[in-house]
């Protein structure tokens, strides 16, 4: 049902966990099935230098959290404001029709973070 990659992030996270001196924190809600993303960040100079996620979600949730952060570490935000939701599935070998709302859900916690950068 699902990929290795996303079996791979739901069984391994990677970046779980809050960030003490984050420079920005956002959190978002999918209303539709009520899961919950929690993204940290730490920007240095136009650059996203740490990054981490909590969620309370699916195992999909989780796995799309996992590599969206490994995924923005080190990047530019201007290089990010192009990331597609559908980049996070493609990234995660896909995802089933009924799991979409994983990508959708860290894809919106990633237009929250990038529209908070000053």
């Amino acid at each position: 049902m699902y990929s290795d990659q996303v079996l791979d992030h739901f069984h391994h996270p990677r970046n779980v966990g809050e960030i003490g001196d984050a420079t920005m924190v956002v959190e978002t809600t999918n209303p539709a099935c009520g899961d919950t993303m929690k993204l940290w960040a730490v920007v240095k100079d136009g650059v996203i230098v740490d990054a981490s996620f909590k969620v309370a979600g699916c195992v999909p949730a989780v796995a799309c959290g996992s590599w969206l952060t490994e995924r923005i570490r080190g990047k530019q935000v201007a290089e990010l404001a192009g990331m597609t939701a559908d980049q996070i599935v493609a990234g995660l070998g896909g995802l089933p029709a009924a799991s979409k709302h994983a990508a959708a859900l860290a894809f919106d916690a990633l237009k929250q973070l990038l529209r908070s950068v000053k």
